[in-house]
């Protein structure tokens, strides 16, 4: 499911890209000068921009690992971003080989890795969309051929929403992909925040929108706003670093990432 109606060699390389970005912030090398120099600006503004990526890699790890031993065996990842092992598949695949999942990302670059997202257990699946969030409609088509909307599925959308701005509606498309999803179904989610340095990121925003990326934070209400009629899994909505924190990860208060994340079960 690579069907994208565009070449992978598409890849502007004139002006930075969000997945690029983070891939840069996660010591990656898909990524080309436009990209540094992007990161390298808002480097400049929070220099704990990658300690912010490694931890929410950490939490969509510890988020789908959890949602794994709950039993769900079907996961539905947008936002992909380029392939950075572990990848979702093979967190989810260790605890249950037979499990499917479906990526979904719109950068070209993404898909020219594409490949590396599709080496599932032989007891499994894995497929990918080259898709816009903006697009739900598109991707929950494309997802049906893989995922049985019968049974429950994750929908994992993490370090994606500030990238919608409101004039886009994020809150609707987030219903609408929840919409045909099964009871018991889950969603997990990581957004950033300005609340505790508005000003800082504001200039952060800023590099991003210069840059041809729109890019919005929200506030704790804000966020919970997206898990409305739905039961949040303890600890509710935390920052990254308090939710689940694994052995040798607690962090101090002062040191916290502002990244607010939250799973819950869709009734």
């Amino acid at each position: 499911m690579t069907d994208s109606g565009i070449s992978a060699d598409a890849i502007d390389t004139s002006k930075p890209h969000s997945a690029r970005m983070y891939d840069y912030y996660l010591g990656g090398k898909d990524n080309y000068p436009v990209d540094w120099e992007a990161a390298e600006k808002v480097k400049s503004h929070f220099p704990a921009i990658e300690e912010g990526a490694r931890v929410n890699r950490d939490f969509m790890h510890r988020a789908s690992r959890l949602l794994a031993e709950r039993g769900i065996r079907q996961f539905l990842d947008i936002g992909t971003g380029i392939p950075t092992e572990p990848n979702l598949h093979q967190v989810v695949q260790a605890i249950a080989p037979s499990t499917r999942v479906v990526y979904a990302d719109n950068d070209p670059i993404v898909l020219r890795h594409a490949e590396a997202l599709l080496h599932s257990t032989p007891e499994g699946r894995t497929a990918y969309i080259h898709a816009d969030v903006k697009d739900p409609g598109r991707i929950l088509a494309a997802a049906k051929e893989v995922l049985d909307f019968e049974q429950p599925i994750a929908l994992s959308l993490v370090a994606l929403l500030h990238f919608v701005t409101d004039e886009d509606d994020p809150y609707r498309i987030v219903g609408e992909l929840l919409k045909p999803l099964a009871p018991g179904s889950y969603l997990a989610l990581s957004h950033t925040t300005g609340d505790f340095d508005p000003e800082t990121w504001e200039r952060v925003v800023e590099v991003y929108r210069k840059g041809g990326t729109p890019a919005q934070v929200r506030s704790r209400s804000e966020f919970a706003r997206f898990f409305e009629g739905l039961e949040l899994v303890d600890p509710g909505i935390e920052l990254a670093t308090l939710w689940h924190p694994g052995p040798g990860e607690q962090h101090s208060e002062g040191e916290q990432i502002p990244l607010y994340v939250g799973v819950a079960r869709k009734r």
